[in-house]
């Protein structure tokens, strides 16, 4: 998929969300975009090896919107 491209959300997907109150789908999200920051922090722990802790929080906290430390 490159950058310009527009993903759609399945119509039972839209559905399903619409039935859930606005704080399930905040919960929703704060928990998908907790599994994005661990998955990009355990990769950036592996790439490049000689990074401490620090370091992989700051890069995680560049590449993801809004980054939180």
């Amino acid at each position: 998929m490159n950058a310009d491209s527009i993903e759609v959300i399945d119509d039972d997907v839209t559905r399903v969300l619409r039935a859930k109150s606005g704080a399930e789908r905040l919960r929703i999200a704060s928990g998908m975009y907790a599994s994005a920051r661990r998955t990009l922090l355990a990769s950036l722990a592996a790439d490049p090896p000689d990074w401490d802790p620090r370091q992989v929080s700051e890069d995680a906290a560049r590449r993801l919107p809004h980054g939180a430390r």
